[in-house]
């Protein structure tokens, strides 16, 4: 699946959060979404090796798996958010779309786990997120990381 198609599939779950959304725009989303993960308002240059890097280093290795993998996708909360991203970051998508910073982790506790997944359909990492990670070398250094036997 393409980037863009991730950050729509992120922009709509985060659209239809608990979080207060009323008034934004799905194009002023996706652009927040594309930002906060070190895009331009396009959707290129997005890191992903550093979005699943900082998944990995919040402790929530065992999440992340089940994102990646098949099956369920275990939940996150607003205070995992706030341990992967940093606190300008948050402030910065806030601020971006003009909603409370509380209303944006909760949003993107519910959204992020269905990017990463959308991103490895039927437990394939995708092309694009294949390519952010360096390859399958770069893959291999995650899932190694993530299994602890680095």
């Amino acid at each position: 699946m393409d980037i863009a198609k991730i950050l729509e599939i992120g922009a709509q779950l985060f659209s239809q959060s608990q979080a207060n959304t009323n008034g934004l725009s799905q194009g002023s989303i996706v652009s927040a979404l594309s930002r906060l993960l070190g895009g331009d308002e396009n959707g290129q240059g997005i890191n992903f090796e550093q979005l699943l890097s900082s998944i990995d280093g919040a402790g929530l290795a065992n999440v992340l798996q089940s994102w990646l993998g098949n099956g369920e996708n275990h939940p996150i909360s607003v205070e995992d958010i706030t341990n992967i991203f940093s606190g300008s970051q948050l402030s910065d998508f806030a601020n971006e779309l003009n909603i409370p910073e509380q209303e944006a982790k909760t949003g993107l506790s519910e959204a992020l786990p269905a990017m990463v997944d959308n991103a490895s359909p039927a437990g394939e990492v995708a092309g694009e997120l294949l390519n952010a990670v360096g390859g399958v070398s770069g893959l291999f250094n995650i899932a190694a990381s993530l299994f602890g036997k680095k």
